[in-house]
């Protein structure tokens, strides 16, 4: 194994435990150490995680309905029940060999382009502190969203518990709340959700819910351990097939100057994004800032962003561009699924 695919699986073990996912932890170990599965999972498109791609594609034929002992490990399947004292690594191998080339079908020719909606309970805090500090109605436009699932945000209510305490955003008519832990001292703003006259998404891969084979891959990319995140994705889905939400296909970085300009000028409006644009090189990151600069010199034009910035941090940040001149704040340290939030603002 050359020093690059080591490193890459010993990072995947280490987020797996990280992340309170033993499943996945586990059978990453078995993966890191045998050398077809390895290569199989190599074989991906440009840019996507191997490990991601390989336990996707098992996990989507489970999903849709493969019978084999493999289904009891786990945890969404099977209950919530953790196996314990089995290694679940033998019962994978033989799945993979059985179904063999569907699943290297999968690995080759699909892309994550996941949508956490746990994402909202940090956007919701955000936006209020955007409309306390610009105005509303807001005129929202999010950069890679995937399935659209955080361009409704203001769709469900957000409970950011601590211990024993709660506090909950103002949706009478929500059908899907999200917990979120709350770290700190500091409680993230809550009452209504502020008004929006327009929101957009723009992404290089729109995901067609309306597709049972989209929807299905949708929730294999959740990790099976999680099975809360998972519960919660399949709600969402729901929500957003019956809530609709203009997706424009194509580069976001080509159709964005259009769509700002479209915006009232006198009106606030926010270019959004979350865990994004760390998928993005040194140069595509740049051009991205130099083009809300330039939209920021007629007009206010402010960003929030959710996105890693090293060392296992995940701050929520709020910028505004205008004549030229970039200011930012962070508000908040998030987890990237959006388990927790620590206020700071």
């Amino acid at each position: 194994m050359n020093e690059e695919l080591r490193d890459y699986w010993t990072f995947f073990i280490g987020e797996a435990e990280r992340l309170h996912a033993p499943l996945y932890a586990r059978l990453a170990e078995g993966v890191s150490t045998h050398a077809e599965l390895r290569e199989m999972a190599d074989k991906h498109r440009p840019g996507q995680p191997p490990a991601t791609m390989l336990f996707g594609a098992v996990h989507f034929h489970l999903l849709r309905g493969a019978e084999h002992p493999l289904r009891r490990f786990y945890p969404n399947l099977n209950g919530g029940h953790s196996i314990d004292g089995e290694d679940p690594f033998p019962a994978f191998v033989d799945f993979v060999e059985t179904r063999r080339e569907a699943i290297a079908d999968l690995v080759q020719s699909r892309v994550t382009n996941t949508n956490e909606v746990g994402r909202a309970a940090a956007l919701h805090a955000g936006f209020r502190v955007l409309a306390k500090d610009a105005g509303e109605p807001l005129h929202l436009v999010e950069i890679g969203p995937s399935a659209g699932l955080n361009l409704i945000w203001d769709r469900y209510k957000i409970a950011y518990v601590a211990g024993a305490r709660a506090f909950e955003t103002d949706a009478s008519n929500a059908q899907l709340t999200i917990p979120c832990e709350m770290r700190g001292e500091h409680v993230p703003p809550l009452g209504p959700a502020p008004r929006v006259s327009s929101r957009i998404g723009l992404e290089l891969n729109p995901v067609d819910l309306e597709d049972a084979d989209v929807r299905d891959w949708q929730k294999a990319l959740v990790w099976p351990d999680h099975k809360a995140r998972f519960d919660r994705l399949a709600k969402a889905i729901e929500i957003r097939r019956r809530e609709k939400a203009e997706i424009l296909a194509g580069d976001a970085l080509s159709l964005l100057p259009d769509v700002l300009a479209r915006v009232p000028p006198r009106e606030t409006v926010c270019v959004y994004h979350s865990m994004v644009t760390y998928q993005f090189g040194h140069a595509l990151r740049q051009s991205f800032d130099d083009l809300l600069t330039a939209a920021g010199v007629r007009r206010p034009v402010w960003r929030l962003s959710l996105e890693w910035a090293g060392d296992n941090k995940y701050p929520l940040r709020l910028t505004r561009y205008h004549d030229g001149i970039k200011t930012e704040k962070v508000l908040a340290l998030c987890d990237p699924h959006g388990a927790w939030i620590e206020w700071s603002a």
